[in-house]
This record gives structure tokens, C-alpha cells and sequence, in this order.
């Protein structure tokens, strides 16, 4: 009799061992997936996830040792990776621990809070409506010393390592973090030598990010600006006008986008507008930072369309780099 309840509690010891720790995920011969709790989703909501991911193999062995575990009462959101062949005793512990594993944001040159809401939503929990709402919130924005026209220099473009269910209101706190570890005692000390505060810097710098993607003379170009802003005059910068008209796709300003009134419009009104036209790169930034010190006032796209900037220190000159920018332009039948 002994041996035989020896036998059996072996055999009940063995299937509860089973039951914990032998595999009980199939990824389909991935090595990892990922799922992704929402905030606010309960045991059920879990479950749900799960079996509709096709990953759990015995559901009753599951639920069993989640019970066990006493995890019903504490479903943690965030976004966990899951390893082919886990066993529940693995996969629970991961999930009641919240040890989830933290996500890679990226994002580079973005023009409207619109899309830049999208492009974050798409890549953490933050909704993206909501994101939008913030960025236009004055109450909200003061906290970190912004209106709705600087609120987006903020962001800073780079890939940053933050949890999935992070909000819209965590996110921008995250990012303001960033954006004074990236305004360090040097950067903030080239700005106020070039007489303009961080805000204005990004500003400009967005002007540039959209003037060339050659990085070899954005510091060139930023000079151009620095220069007309010294002397007071308008800076008449074509993105300006793109973004004021919310039309990106125009290759060719003419006399009458010029007169579109608004903030934005470089050409109707002086000094920088109220605040960034896109988020321009670090390499960007930097390149105001450190603008070139030359006497240009005038620059103009070469007529061979490599991408690449003529300069000109008078209107005259100017006018004449213009005149064959545009005859490029009307040979190229590029009238809009």
C-alpha cells in the first residue's frame, strides 16, 4: 500500500509538474513574439489577448497555474516578450512581474503635430488625438515653458528607449527630459552668443532642415539667415510659405503664395516666425550652432537641381543666380 501511494502521489506530483513547467507556447518556430496588454485591461482582457494570439497551447494548464499564482488580480500593461517554448510557470512570472521589455521610438523630420501625433501613437500607447490636444493645451504647455507654436520644440530626433504604455502626457514629460539633457551648458552657450534663445535655434534650424538635405552646407545657409536677421531684413524663406499654405507639395513659389497671409510667411513679415516649420535633425541644430561667418545674404538652388546652393552677396547677384534657377525650372516644365 505504501508503494502504491508512493506511485500515485509520484504520478500527481509528475502531471502537476506538467502543468507548470513544461512548454506551453508555440510561436510558430519564431524564437520571441511580442504581446501587448492596454492600460486598464483586466484578467479577461488578458486571456483574450492570448488565446487570440494563438500562442498558449493547454489553456485550462495556463488559467490553472495563473490562479495558482494569484495573477487574475494583477494584470500589468506594457509590452512582453514571449519565447518560443515558455512554460506557464515562465510566462506567468513575466507577465505578474511587468518586467516588459521596452520599446525603440524613433522618430526624425516631422512638419505638423498632426502626423507626429500618428507617428508616436503608432509606436506606443499614447493615443494620438490626445497628443494633438496637449500640443495645443496652453495650461499643459506652460509647465515646460511653451505655447502652442514651440511646442514642438520639444522633440528633439533621435531613437529613444521608453515603455509602450507610456501616455500622451508621460510622453511629452519623457521628451522635456531629453530636450534639457540635449540643451547641455555648451549648446545653450553658442545660442545666447548668437543672440537667440534654444526655441529660436530650433526655429531656424527647421528653416534649414527644409532649405537642403546637404548636410556639407547647412552651416552656410544658417549664416545667410543669421546674417539677414542682423540686419533686419525679412527672411524670405520659401518653406516658410509652404508651411503657412499647409501645402507641401509645391515645387515652385510664386508671386501669389507670397502674399498669403500668415505668422509663418518669411516674406511678408521680419525676424523668425513663431515657432519651428518641421523638426530638424541634431546635425541641423548643431549647424546654426555653429554657423558660418561669411557676408552672403542670398542664396538660390543651382540650376543643375544637384541639390546644392549658389551664394550671393547682393540682390543684383542674387537676381542673376534666380534668373537661371528659373529658366532651369521652366525647361523642366516645373511650373507649380
Amino acid at each position: 500500500m505504501l508503494l502504491v501511494f508512493i506511485l500515485i502521489g509520484g504520478f500527481k506530483a509528475y502531471q502537476m509538474y506538467k502543468v507548470v513547467e513544461e512548454p506551453n507556447v508555440n510561436l510558430n518556430g519564431q524564437q520571441s513574439s511580442f504581446i501587448y496588454i492596454p492600460t486598464g485591461s483586466d484578467y479577461l482582457d488578458l486571456t483574450t489577448i492570448l488565446y487570440e494570439s494563438g500562442i498558449i497551447i493547454n489553456r485550462s494548464s495556463f488559467e490553472w497555474v495563473a490562479e495558482k499564482k494569484n495573477y487574475p488580480t494583477n494584470v500589468k500593461p506594457g509590452r512582453y516578450e514571449i519565447k518560443e517554448s515558455m512554460s506557464n510557470n515562465e510566462l506567468v512570472n513575466l507577465l505578474r512581474s511587468g518586467r516588459q521589455t521596452p520599446v525603440k521610438l524613433v522618430f526624425n523630420k516631422v512638419r505638423t503635430k498632426e502626423v507626429f501625433a500618428g507617428i508616436i501613437a503608432k509606436q506606443i500607447e499614447a493615443d494620438s488625438a490626445e497628443l494633438v490636444i496637449k500640443l495645443n493645451n496652453h495650461k499643459f504647455l506652460s509647465k515646460y515653458s511653451k505655447n502652442k507654436e514651440t511646442a514642438m520644440t520639444l522633440f528633439i530626433p533621435n531613437t529613444y528607449e521608453l515603455y509602450w504604455n507610456t501616455n500622451a502626457e508621460s510622453f511629452v514629460a519623457r521628451m522635456n527630459k531629453e530636450y534639457e539633457r540635449f540643451w547641455n551648458d555648451k549648446r545653450r552657450k553658442k545660442a545666447t552668443e548668437i543672440g537667440m534663445t534654444p526655441d529660436e535655434v530650433i526655429t531656424l534650424a527647421s528653416i534649414v532642415e527644409e532649405e537642403t538635405i546637404k548636410n556639407d552646407e547647412k552651416e552656410a545657409l544658417a549664416g545667410v539667415y543669421v546674417n539677414r536677421l542682423k540686419k533686419n531684413i525679412r527672411l524670405g524663406a520659401d518653406p516658410t510659405v509652404r508651411f503657412a499654405l499647409g501645402d507641401f507639395n509645391i515645387k515652385r513659389i510664386l508671386n501669389k503664395h507670397l502674399e498669403y497671409q500668415s505668422p509663418y510667411n518669411t516674406y511678408r513679415n521680419s525676424g523668425l516666425p513663431p515657432g519651428p516649420i518641421c523638426l530638424p535633425s541634431i546635425t541641423t541644430i548643431d549647424a546654426v550652432l555653429n554657423y558660418e561667418k561669411h557676408k552672403y545674404l542670398y542664396f538660390c538652388a543651382k540650376d543643375d537641381f544637384s541639390g546644392y546652393h549658389v551664394f550671393a552677396k547682393t540682390l543684383k547677384q542674387h537676381n542673376q543666380n534666380a534668373a537661371k534657377f528659373h529658366r532651369a525650372l521652366n525647361n523642366a516644365r516645373i511650373y507649380r
